[in-house]
Order: C-alpha cells, then structure tokens, then sequence
C-alpha cells in the first residue's frame, strides 16, 4: 500500500506532535517552512541536484517537505483556535478521522493481499492441461458427454478427479458414469 505524501506528513505530525506544546508546534512550523524552501529551490536549481547522505527523489522529498509544513500549520490553527496548551492527536477530529481512513485502506490493502496469496496457493496446486484426442475415442468422449449434458472438458476434468497411481506408477481409473 502507497500512502501519498499527505498521509506520511499526517502520520508523522500526529506521532511527532503529541504532548507538544503550542511553542514547539510554533517551531515545528517555521522549521518545515525553512526544510520546504529549501527543497523546493533544491529542485529548481539547474546543477546536479547532491543527495547527501540518503539517496531520494528531490521532486519526492520537495513534496514530503510542503505536505509536513502544511500538516503543521494545520495543527497550530487548530491548537489556537481551541485553545490547547499542548497537541492531543485524539481530540483532533480531521487528524483522527485521516488516521481511522488510513487504518481502514491499510486493512483492506492487507485483506486483498491476503486474498492474492491465497489465490496464488491455491493456483500452484492445480494443473491445466490441454489435451489432444484422436477421432475415435473424440467420437466417444463427445457421445458420453452429450448424454450426460456434460461438455468434453468437463468429462475429461470428473476423469481426472478419478485418477489413481498405484504404488508401481500405473495411472489408472475405475469405470464411472459422468454426472453433473
């Protein structure tokens, strides 16, 4: 599952901002004002851009950086307008509402993952085959087929399900009535 850039800048402000008091906040700001120029003049430099110590997209970490400072200064409002001496994620109704959507893509990105797995389990045990009968015994299997309203790839899949390999390697099947 891919979060976008607004969803990390949620996430880490949320973990980050937790007990911090309004003045920190206030620094947490200006700070990601300071790491947004910086990366946005970064990216319009027309040099080679330097990637320092970890290697990452410059385009990628520009955007981190504005959805950060956005998230921040979302958080200050808040934490003026209500009136918070410090950041309390759970009373922040858009912030836990984000978090509870994310939870939820998550579950769901793990279920379908989960799903694909099983798919994948279950696709690894079974064997298609393409098979190529002779006229005769054609003829036969498309007669037996017909009068059990079966098609030829059906009588031939209830053949299969009746296979038996005896201990000495000879395939073998008991005789039996295709059915639907």
């Amino acid at each position: 599952m891919i979060w976008s850039s607004e969803d990390v800048a949620r996430d880490a402000v949320r973990r980050q901002g937790e007990g911090m008091p309004v003045v920190r906040v206030a620094e947490a700001v200006a700070q990601a004002a300071v790491r947004e120029r910086a990366t946005a003049e970064e990216l319009r430099s027309p040099g080679p851009v330097e990637r320092g110590l970890v290697a990452s997209d410059p385009e990628e970490l520009a955007e981190m950086w504005a959805a950060r400072h956005a998230e921040w200064r979302r958080v200050h409002a808040l934490m003026a307008a209500s009136g918070w001496a410090a950041y309390e994620p759970e009373r922040d109704s858009a912030g836990s509402a984000w978090a509870a959507e994310r939870a939820a893509r998550r579950e769901q990105a793990l279920a379908a993952h989960s799903a694909r797995l099983e798919r994948r389990r279950e696709a690894a045990d079974e064997v298609r085959a393409e098979v190529w009968v002779s006229a005769g015994p054609g003829r036969l299997l498309r007669q037996a087929a017909s009068r059990a309203g079966l098609t030829p790839q059906e009588v031939l899949a209830q053949l299969a399900g009746r296979v038996v390999v005896g201990e000495d390697g000879v395939v073998s099947v008991e005789p039996f009535m295709p059915s639907r």
